[in-house]
């Protein structure tokens, strides 16, 4: 049986997997430290990567942009420039290219499109966002098909090596494998960071497997009707084993018999000498508690995360952007001020970094720094977050510091955040993450019975007896603090108020009914608790 002692190895590489019947997960951990954790529930569709046969639905030439029905519940969005292939929309395909070198975009009128894509033609695309929120998914025509060491481009002539492959030496060796390639006319073909240090052999084998499956893609293309998916991205399990798996990798371990057969199958096609790496793991504890997974899972969903240092991060999410505050928190300091600053900013940033990869949150992203008064130290943490970014797969592009000491960035929104996935909106506070005070629900139910006593009052009515239905704690506040100014209400009014605690009422809720005819008088609705 594995041994599930932990060797104290600071630099060890692990990936531990979760297959459970509704969910799939996976978390990489350095040093037992989590570095990275996906998600993902078998009963739901992956689509981002799919490649699908659609029809143009309508064109929007305010937006630059078409929708296509793809089959799915929602039309899929794609820009005017992403409906014709070209090498330049493919070097995202290329890992670490910088947005700068991407080249502005051209502007299409309606009778460019209308040409080649009129509505009800058909067209192939991949999905590179998948739908959030509202907002249905986004797709491309420039087609991207991954093995586990090329990206094959489909009307590109692009050949390339990833360039987080630096080693000179490496580099020409590649470039001599790619040459002898047998790339498809009219494709292009990159070697991902993967290809470094292996085996020509190697090559031919994914380099055939990649090839079967775009040749599938073909014949599904020319034998079925739009819309449809013509290719279908693979489950977590084997993404994690054909993107992740590294010679650096000290072992896999899985809790699922059937996954683990799985995943010994997949790398005896694509790296047999790992295959001895993978573990089954049989123990009685869940396998992420065992491996200290579950507990860094909560820590890194909070909304406060607290740094060695003693400083603080605090994230917190708007519809428009991420907003993240970095605050000195218990932090003693040294004597010198600033560089104490510039401590927290340092370890922020490589937290920070680590925390957009572990929630998968992405979009516009503004980092409140604790202000540092010297423009190297600005930079030094500005260059230091930069570094820090270049683990993470998703595109990222950052801005300078202000002198307000703020860094605007932006991050590659792909699919939902992990965070939208794992949690709902709170059914009693809707979101809000706060509810009234139990000051300010008395002084409002005090207005309510005010307005109900004073109507009666002017309509000349006999004043009724009231019975006030609220949430214990309410109550609590009612009879401690404010029973003297209800003594007083009743009396100027000549009327009789009945207060009673409902445990199941919500904060917020107030019923007054008229005890003698069980007239309801006033119950705030649903909405006006989260107003």
């Amino acid at each position: 049986m594995f041994p599930f002692r932990q060797k104290k190895n600071i630099n060890r590489k692990q990936i531990i997997i979760s297959a459970e019947t509704l969910q799939t997960r996976v978390a990489v951990l350095e040093g037992g430290k989590l570095e990275d954790f996906k998600i993902e529930h078998p009963s739901e569709e992956r689509i981002v990567g799919s490649v699908f046969k659609g029809l143009v639905q309508n064109l929007e030439d305010g937006l630059q942009a078409a929708f296509v029905d793809i089959g799915l519940r929602k039309n899929a969005f794609i820009h005017y420039w992403d409906m014709f292939p070209e090498d330049v929309s493919r070097l995202e395909a290329m890992e670490g290219v910088s947005a700068r070198s991407m080249p502005r975009r051209r502007q299409f009128t309606r009778e460019d499109i209308s040409k080649h894509f009129p509505v009800g033609s058909e067209i192939c695309v991949q999905v590179s966002k998948g739908p959030i929120g509202t907002k249905g998914p986004r797709v491309t025509a420039s087609l991207s098909i991954p093995s586990r060491y090329f990206v094959l481009m489909p009307g590109s002539k692009l050949r390339g090596i990833s360039r987080k492959i630096e080693d000179d030496k490496e580099r020409k060796r590649l470039k001599k494998v790619l040459s002898r390639l047998p790339v498809p006319e009219g494709c292009g073909l990159i070697i991902r960071t993967a290809g470094a240090g292996a085996a020509s052999t190697s090559f031919v084998r994914d380099m055939r497997s990649l090839l079967a499956t775009w040749q599938d893609i073909q014949t599904a293309s020319r034998e079925k009707h739009a819309p449809c998916c013509l290719y279908q991205e693979p489950d977590l399990v084997e993404r994690i084993v054909r993107d992740s798996v590294t010679e650096d990798l000290d072992s896999i371990v899985i809790d699922s018999k059937a996954e683990y057969d799985r995943i010994k199958a997949i790398l005896a096609h694509i790296s047999r000498h790992v295959r001895g790496r993978v573990k089954l793991y049989e123990g009685a504890r869940p396998i992420f508690e065992n491996f200290d997974v579950a507990r860094q899972i909560a820590d890194a969903f909070r909304r406060k995360v607290t740094l060695k240092s003693g400083g603080c991060i605090i994230f917190d999410e708007t519809e428009a952007l991420i907003a993240i505050d970095v605050n000195t928190g218990q932090h003693k300091g040294g004597a010198n001020q600033d560089d104490t600053i510039l401590q927290v900013n340092l370890e922020a940033v490589q937290e920070i970094a680590r925390h957009l990869r572990l929630r998968n949150i992405g979009g516009l992203i503004v980092l409140d720094l604790i202000d540092m008064r010297h423009k190297k130290h600005r930079n030094q943490v500005y260059y230091a977050l930069k570094e820090a970014l270049q683990r993470d797969k998703a595109r990222t592009n950052v801005l300078p510091i202000s002198s307000m000491g703020l860094l605007e960035m932006t991050r590659q929104r792909v699919e939902e955040s992990i965070e939208s996935t794992m949690y709902v909106d709170c059914p009693y506070c809707h979101g809000r993450g706060s509810v009234k005070s139990p000051l300010n629900m008395s002084v409002e139910i005090q207005r309510r019975i005010l307005a109900i006593l004073r109507k009666h009052q002017i309509e000349e009515k006999e004043v009724p007896e009231l019975r006030i239905t609220v949430n214990p704690t309410i109550l609590k506040r009612l009879r401690e603090e404010d029973e003297a100014l209800l003594m007083d209400m009743q009396q100027k009014f000549n009327g009789r108020l009945n207060f009673r605690a409902d445990p199941v009422c919500h904060m917020e809720e107030i019923s007054i009914v008229n005890a003698v005819t069980n007239e309801e008088l006033y119950a705030n609705a649903a909405h006006e608790k989260t107003t």
